[in-house]
């Protein structure tokens, strides 16, 4: 039998509806269920409930149930492990989740059967490194992007890239964003970056907000180690696919370059990028 996980979204009764029923069924049919201990305890299934940090191990999928950000928590969950993760979309249209509410439990079958394909998606490894210390962080790992940006009452932040240790300019800017492929679509997009098609491996440097004229996004090659420091007395705040990991002051850097694992997605059909941005930007009739 399988160990099948689940995500929920906290706050949406159909995702928590939705779970308690699958969890239920799967259970019947001999198969092992477990979540987060906070997701099982938001949706009455604290029995099931593990501890983020063992709740990856010996998995054999991830069922994703909510929308984009769900997901992103999901990834970042089990990415290390290689875990594959279903996404089912409940709220609006997503980028990343593909299943829809009614059909999760048979897409859950068809992976158990493998009848599936895997969509991998290229991740971002971030480091932190503190002035002084003598080593950096253990490496987050980001699905859309790491971005570093003035604190909420703040100013604009001085932010000095290098790449490939060799100085690149300084950044007078409201932040940086650092975003893969399929983050393109997020908070770069937001901030006038590109849109890449997810399958692509590379890292875009977006600046939000610069006060100097090159105001351009970057597109990098996926090898290369990219290096923020903050310059001057102003703190920026560090935040990981949406979670803030905290402020960065004057010496701190931020490390980022392809991380050498996927995040791996389950796809039931050729997932066409092109008709997701037609809908979601409102172009079927133009």
């Amino acid at each position: 039998m399988s160990c099948i996980g689940f995500v929920v979204h906290h706050t949406r009764e159909e995702a928590g509806a939705l779970v308690r029923g699958l969890a239920v069924e799967l259970a019947a049919e001999g198969h092992e269920v477990r979540l987060p201990l906070d997701d099982a305890a938001t949706i009455g299934l604290d029995g099931l409930g593990t501890a983020d940090a063992a709740f990856p191990d010996g998995l054999d999928v991830v069922v994703s149930v909510g929308g984009d950000g769900t997901m992103l928590r999901a990834v970042d969950l089990v990415a290390a492990k290689g875990t594959p993760v279903i996404g089912v979309n409940v709220g609006q249209l997503g980028y990343l989740t593909e299943v829809e509410p009614e059909a999760a439990g048979a897409s859950i079958r068809r992976f158990l059967a493998g009848d599936h394909g895997i969509d991998e998606r290229m991740l971002l490894s971030v480091r932190v490194q503190r002035a002084g210390e003598p080593s950096a962080t253990p490496a987050t790992l980001a699905l859309n992007e790491a971005v570093l940006e003035k604190t909420p009452l703040g100013h604009t932040v001085r932010l000095v890239v290098e790449l490939d240790g060799t100085f690149f300019t300084t950044y007078a800017a409201d932040g940086l964003i650092v975003a893969t492929p399929t983050g393109s679509t997020a908070y770069a997009f937001s901030a006038r970056g590109p849109i890449v098609a997810p399958g692509h491996r590379a890292l875009l440097l977006t600046p939000v907000s610069p006060h100097m004229l090159f105001d351009r996004t970057l597109v990098l090659e996926p090898a290369t180690e990219l290096r923020v420091t903050v310059q001057g007395h102003r703190p920026a705040t560090l935040s990981v696919d949406g979670r803030n990991l905290g402020e960065l002051r004057e010496g701190d850097s931020l490390s980022c370059s392809a991380a050498d694992v996927n995040a791996r997605i389950v796809c039931f059909a050729r997932r066409d990028f092109h008709r997701i941005l037609k809908a979601k930007f409102g172009l079927e009739d133009r």
